[in-house]
């Protein structure tokens, strides 16, 4: 079956499987919901334009990552009407909020259809630009001065287009102006009606940054947000940078890295833009605090502390909450082999935070919602030694993922995570999960949780590291999890006998630590290269890996997300 001139790939009775037997739903809450119905009148009708700002996003969203994407949906949505095969493939479509996507133990992405693939720069940059093409061009602009326009075009915040044997940039407040002036107006409409008056503050700055194109705006914006603790309502508009492939590639140019960096040009990878609506849980928010009141003692203790400036200090500029979800849209919903739980932005590139400003954390309630189901008994019974069962629990990832998320506070700033290029992303997540484990300790110690407690945290992220297919660069969480999984195999901190695994509790927290100062040390290299040989020295897929990945793929592993949004 053809849309707009291209077959769908996968055929039907597999694409019925994948939506009937691979797919985890993730239901948001809706009007039902108790945190909704204690909100107040006001509170609702903002809820409602905070929604409907949303969804204008996922259009913005859905240009970003493939400049196919918009007309093959709606050639999905027409055919679907009368057609089982299309109706399937449009959900995979809506799954991936896009053509194509990882599914998180494919190493290549899944494609809908044939002929129409992922690309290393989205829409980001042409379609046709080659790297070697990207970085000639970038030399021939610095040889003839073209100091202002290279700026522009190495911002997060710019589509590049070619301009005869050169390239242009567009803001995306050009770009996308019809949508982002729809968005602003739904801001507006809901700070008239919030009762925050922090929130309704922030919303109007959040409304002018979509119209105006200049950086500050974006600043003032992120600082407001990021400062909100007490509000009744969650609005993000998140800028993160995972997408983009080509960007990164000029730290691994040195030469070219060089001149950029003496013509004052900082190298910025594109942003993709995703919204997050909710409604803030005190209780779970009031858990969360305990955790963040200890950030500044942890920040004492991170390795090579002296060597770098920790944004983190007493007067602690980070804010934290817990979220039930109403809408996720834009990046939030491409569901390409999981789902983010939490995250802490605004990130270490953005102006807000150079300037001072601080971060917020924003936990995802509906996302880290997971019951111990019948594949993960069997996984125990397979793999880890009886005695050891009793301390898996699911509940403990969410302790797990708060102290991952602070860790994404402490360590070194911007300049030596994107120096690392297509590395960066996996050696940050790498540093906040083995920081997070490390420091575990230092919670028993203030009485925030107890040895019960922290044995479970470790039994469950390790077991949590038990990966259905060797990873690939693009899932950084992934690749992370294997490093982790083969530091403490080769510290002693867990053991493998018969196949079946034990731990050494008193050991996961020293093992950590040293991983942890291999990882920064890395950032603070500034170079590639070294981030590249820790990867590869303890991303090594063993036989072990390969047990387990073999025996989850016999149970069948949901790999596939579909959101439910009520509203």
């Amino acid at each position: 079956m053809q849309i707009n001139g291209y077959e769908i790939k996968i055929p039907l009775k597999e694409l019925q499987d994948i939506r009937k037997k691979h797919c985890k739903k993730v239901e948001l809450v809706d009007k039902n919901f108790a945190g909704y119905k204690k909100l107040s009148e006001g509170d609702k009708k903002a809820l409602e334009h905070l929604v409907a700002a949303a969804k204008i996003l996922d259009n913005v969203a859905l240009q970003q990552d493939h400049p196919m994407n918009l007309a093959m949906k709606k050639g999905l949505e027409e055919a679907a009407k009368d057609s089982e095969w299309a109706k399937e493939a449009l959900w995979l479509f809506n799954s991936f909020a896009g053509v194509a996507g990882l599914n998180g133990i494919s190493k290549t992405p899944i494609e809908i259809f044939e002929g129409i693939h992922l690309l290393p720069g989205h829409d980001f940059y042409p379609e046709d630009l080659s790297v070697e093409e990207f970085h000639k061009i970038l030399n021939k602009m610095l040889d003839e001065g073209k100091i202002e326009e290279l700026k522009k075009i190495l911002s997060a915040r710019t589509l590049v287009r070619r301009n005869g044997d050169e390239l242009k940039a567009m803001d995306y407040t050009q770009a996308y102006e019809k949508e982002f002036s729809a968005m602003a107006n739904e801001l507006e409409v809901a700070a008239h009606y919030t009762t925050d008056a922090a929130f309704k503050e922030y919303l109007g700055w959040q409304a002018q940054a979509l119209i105006q194109n200049n950086e500050d705006m974006d600043m003032l914006a992120d600082k407001h947000w990021a400062v909100l603790q007490d509000c009744p309502l969650e609005f993000t508009l998140s800028r993160e940078d995972y997408d983009d492939e080509i960007t990164p590639t000029i730290f691994d140019n040195k030469e070219l890295n060089e001149r950029l960096k003496n013509a004052g040009i900082e190298v910025v990878s594109k942003d993709t833009l995703g919204a997050r609506v909710g409604i803030v849980n005190k209780e779970g928010t009031d858990l969360i605090l305990k955790f963040k009141a200890l950030l500044p003692e942890l920040a004492k203790k991170m390795p090579y502390a002296d060597k770098y400036h920790q944004h983190i200090t007493h007067d602690n500029k980070q804010t934290s909450v817990d979220v039930d979800l109403v809408a996720l849209t834009g990046d939030y919903a491409q569901c390409r082999g999981g789902m983010t739980t939490a995250q802490n932005l605004p990130n270490s590139d953005k102006l807000a935070v150079k300037t001072g400003g601080g971060r917020r954390n924003v936990f995802h309630r509906q996302v880290r919602k997971e019951k111990l189901g019948a594949n993960t008994k069997k996984v125990l019974n397979e793999f880890v030694m009886p005695e050891f069962h009793q301390y898996y629990d699911s509940a403990m990832r969410h302790i797990f993922v708060i102290g991952h998320e602070n860790g994404h506070t402490l360590g070194p700033a911007s300049e030596y995570k994107t120096s690392l290029g297509a590395y960066q992303h996996t050696i940050e997540e790498n540093k906040a999960d083995v920081l997070s484990l490390a420091m575990m300790p230092e919670y028993v110690k203030a009485g925030v949780i107890d040895e019960e407690t922290l044995k479970k945290i470790y039994l469950s992220c390790i077991v949590g590291m038990f990966l259905p297919a060797e990873p690939v660069l693009q899932k950084p969480h992934r690749v992370a999890d294997l490093m982790q999984f083969n530091y403490l195999l080769e510290k002693g901190a867990i053991a493998f006998n018969d196949g079946k695994m034990s731990v050494d509790f008193d050991k996961v927290a020293d093992a950590m630590y040293g991983l942890l100062s291999e990882t920064v040390a890395a950032q603070l290299s500034k170079d590639p290269n070294e981030a590249k040989k820790l990867i590869d020295k303890y991303a090594v897929w063993g036989e072990i890996n390969q047990k387990i990945a073999d025996f989850k793929k016999k149970l069948g592993h949901k790999n596939y997300r579909e959101i439910i949004s009520h509203f």
